[in-house]
This record gives structure tokens, C-alpha cells and sequence, in this order.
């Protein structure tokens, strides 16, 4: 049970809704601590009236964005959890509250005087950028041939006093050693610089959340002139600021600023800044300075990376399985170490040598999703052809029953076996909301248990897909 934080006797509104008890729970249980914590805490009962619940934001950007990406799962939830619930609407806190007379079924509480929270100083903005990991240092990167320029360009850019190349931007597929190099960068900077440099490092999730917060909390001055004051910022997969226009104005004007003090700006992203989802003048400043992309690995990158990583354990490992390690999981970096730990941690625990056959036995459920990739594009195409439709009716903007559940289909069964976010997959989807996308799972979950017939469609196309 998570706790419902944001719905204490101190941030309720003048009027409590009653009947909605746990209704904090239940958001934070389905959509996660983090979601919950940043975005939907935040939300008030305000009025419920003939079976239409109000909701109430602190501010504008907050209701517009949890109408943009919660509100429909949110909806079915309520609807879910709370049967007299048939609707759920948004508003803001500063917007009249209903009178007792006009709302329906609520009680009146006594009012608490509130003031909007204004940071005195930049620490009360309480910005905390990502803990450095020890382990991911220059001296513990595996250079190869797919990595070598981005790892020469980490290096020069952390050797050098004044910022030369600004900014650097680091790009690659999840899992080739972006972080790494964003680690050892900080690492080195900060050894070279006896500690004095005031470093930044946080993922641009975290910049759009403390830029929301201090507007919230109206203490945007005391923001800028923190990010401001850095010696060198680091923004972790950029790409998540696509399509939020005022994160990026101000993230563009945040590195404007730096840039013309000289103040170093290290970015990551998964594409180019030219292939990312930005206002064209941000595409044009990140490209500013030395952009270096991280290639596939290789087989000899990946077996070198084993070797680092067993010698990191203390443990001897058998070449051959090394080498078969290297050859079956080429995808993904995280994966391949993760894979050594896994087989290690099991020889050890167990008291067992490790053998060839008892390693493939141990990530058979891994070798067997590396062996055969199933992508949102193959999923869509099966679902098409058992249901007789077009590919192009299936992620149309089509409303007719027999496109609508085909769709629900290739949705649920793309979370279920694809490693694709929900915004990933509705993108897939003819651009479709990721609450679409849950809202799309949880009715194929809800009919699973009493239709014989999907579950039949679902046991075939899983085995056909997985075969």
C-alpha cells in the first residue's frame, strides 16, 4: 500500500467529498510511486454531483498536463472502484469551490489558511541531481571500435579547464554506455577540480519536474539562478522534454545562459539532436557543439566487456561461456552484464561450477526473447491478418467495433511482449495518448475472464507470435 501523501487534512479543500476513501491509493498503486508523487498527489476532491466527480489542480500546467496523459485512466478507475462515479472532471484550486448546497454529498471542514511558498534561497528549491555510481569511471569503460569517439570526446571534455566543445551530446540506443560516460565525466571533473566544481547531473524528467514545482510553488526567479550558478550541467535523455513547449523554452534559455559563461553542458539522448522531437532552435543549439553517437556493439566489445565485468566480481569465468554470453545477447549492454551476474550469483549461492549447458539452462527465458525479437510492427502485422484487416485500419483514427478490439488487442499483446514504453506504443498506434494505451490493456484483462473466445484469439496469436 503506498501512502497517500498529498491528501492530508492540510490539503484538502474547503469541502471534503465524501464516500471516495483510498482513492490517493489506488491512483499511486496503478500508476506508480513516481507518477503519483510528481503529478497526481497533487490533486484535491473538490465537488461530486450526480455521478460526476471534480478534481481540482494546483495550477493550469498541472491540470492540462494529467488531462493530457492520466485523466482517461484515471476516469476508469474511479469508475472501477467507486460504481456511483460515472465521470471525472478537472479544475483548478484557485477557481471557485461549489457551495455545500450545489455539490451534493459533502461535508464541511474547517478552513485552513494557506500562503504560496516562496524560496528565500536557491537550497530551498531542494534540487538533488543523481547519486554517482563508483563502479562507472573512465578506467572501468571497455572502449571498442563502436565507442571509441564518444569515449575520446568524454575524455577531452573532462580533461579541460574551459568548455572547448559545447555541448557535448552523447547519443545511442539504450544501454551502449551513455550513462557510463556521463558518470565518468563527473568523476574526473570533480577529482581534477579537488571537489570545488558544482556539478549538476540529472535525468531531463527531473529538470521539468523541479521547473513545474517552482512554478507551482511561484519561486521560478530562485530556479534560474540556480541552474544558472552550475560550473557544469548534465541532462540525461533529453528526448523526454519532446513536445513540452515550455520545458523547452526554458531548458533552451537555461543553456543559452551557461553557454555564454563559458559553464560546460554534457547531453544524452537515444537519437541526434536533428532526429529528436524539439523546437527547431533547440535542435540547432545541441548541435552547437560535438555531438558523438555510440554504435552497436560488437562481438569483441562485448566479450571485453564480460572479461571487465567478471574481473569487477573477483570471479573466473569459464572463455566459453563468455564467448556464448557475447554471441546470444547483443542488444542491450545492461542485459549482457546483467546476464554474468545472474549465472554467477547462481554458481555461487548454489555451490555449483558452471558449465555451458547449466548457463543456457539458467537464462533460457532470456536467450529465448534474444533469439526471437517480437516488435510493435510484427505484433500489428499478425493481429491484422488473423482479424482480416487492413494494417492501415488498424492504427487509423477508425471508431468501429470490429477495428476497435483487433486494436485493443495488438495494444495489450505489445505491452505483453515487447519491452516498449505505453507512449512508445501508442505512438505505434497512429499517435495515439499512452492512457489510451492503458485504458486499451485493462478492458482485454477485464473480458479475458469471461470471454472463452478472446482468450482463444490471445493463446493463439501468443503462441504464433513466440514460436
Amino acid at each position: 500500500m503506498f501512502p497517500s501523501q498529498g491528501i492530508s487534512q492540510l490539503d484538502l479543500p474547503q469541502y471534503e467529498v465524501v464516500g471516495f476513501e483510498g482513492w490517493g491509493d489506488i491512483l499511486a498503486s496503478y500508476f506508480g510511486w513516481a507518477a503519483y508523487k510528481d503529478w497526481l498527489s497533487q490533486l484535491q476532491l473538490a465537488s461530486f454531483k450526480e455521478g460526476t466527480l471534480c478534481l481540482s489542480a494546483p495550477c493550469s500546467f498541472v491540470k492540462d498536463w494529467i488531462e493530457k496523459h492520466y485523466l482517461e485512466a484515471v476516469c476508469v478507475l474511479f469508475q472501477k472502484h467507486f460504481p456511483l462515479c460515472q465521470k471525472v472532471t478537472l479544475t483548478v484550486h484557485d477557481q471557485p469551490l461549489p457551495s455545500p448546497e450545489s455539490v451534493g454529498s459533502i461535508a464541511p471542514i474547517p478552513s485552513v489558511p494557506s500562503a504560496p511558498y516562496i524560496a528565500d534561497d536557491a537550497s530551498d528549491l531542494d534540487i538533488q541531481g543523481f547519486v554517482l555510481d563508483d563502479n562507472l569511471t573512465f578506467e572501468n569503460f571497455v572502449v571498442g571500435k563502436p565507442n571509441e569517439f564518444a569515449y575520446a570526446a568524454a575524455r577531452r571534455v573532462a580533461d579541460c579547464e574551459q568548455a572547448i566543445y559545447n555541448p557535448l551530446f552523447l547519443y545511442g540506443p539504450v544501454g551502449h554506455g551513455k550513462t557510463h560516460l556521463m558518470h565518468s565525466i563527473a568523476h574526473h571533473m570533480l577529482k581534477a577540480s579537488g571537489y570545488r566544481k558544482k556539478i549538476l547531473y540529472l535525468s531531463a524528467e527531473k529538470f521539468m519536474y523541479y521547473f513545474i514545482r517552482s512554478l507551482r510553488y511561484k519561486n521560478i526567479m530562485a530556479f534560474k539562478d540556480y541552474f544558472r550558478s552550475v560550473d557544469v550541467l548534465m541532462i540525461d535523455d533529453v528526448q523526454f522534454i519532446s513536445g513540452k513547449e515550455s520545458t523547452q523554452e526554458e531548458f533552451f534559455h537555461t543553456f543559452n545562459a551557461l553557454v555564454d559563461q563559458k559553464r560546460q553542458v554534457v547531453i544524452s539522448a537515444d537519437k541526434s539532436p536533428h532526429d529528436l522531437e524539439l523546437q527547431e532552435r533547440m535542435k540547432s543549439r545541441l548541435g552547437w557543439g560535438l555531438v558523438a553517437d555510440l554504435h552497436p556493439t560488437t562481438f569483441e566489445l562485448r566479450l571485453g566487456i564480460l572479461e571487465s565485468k567478471s574481473h569487477s566480481l573477483k570471479v573466473e569465468v569459464n572463455r566459453e561461456i563468455l564467448e556464448f554470453l557475447a554471441q546470444r545477447i547483443s542488444s542491450n549492454v545492461r542485459e549482457l552484464e546483467g546476464a554474468l551476474v545472474r549465472v554467477v550469483a547462481h554458481g555461487t549461492l548454489m555451490g555449483t561450477s558452471l558449465t555451458l549447458p547449466l548457463v543456457q539452462n539458467i537464462l533460457k527465458d532470456l536467450l529465448r526473447s534474444c533469439d526471437k525479437e517480437v516488435t510493435i510492427e510484427i505484433i500489428q502485422k499478425k493481429v491484422s491478418d488473423y482479424y482480416h484487416l487492413k494494417l492501415a485500419d488498424l492504427i487509423s483514427a477508425k471508431r468501429l467495433r470490429s477495428i476497435v478490439r483487433p486494436r485493443q488487442v495488438a495494444m495489450f499483446l505489445s505491452k505483453q511482449l515487447t519491452t516498449a514504453s505505453l507512449p512508445s506504443i501508442g505512438r505505434s498506434f497512429g499517435g495515439r495518448d499512452h492512457t489510451t494505451v492503458i485504458h486499451s490493456i485493462e478492458t482485454i484483462e477485464n473480458l479475458m475472464t469471461r470471454d472463452s473466445s478472446l482468450q482463444e484469439d490471445l493463446n493463439f496469436l501468443r503462441r504464433n507470435l513466440e514460436a
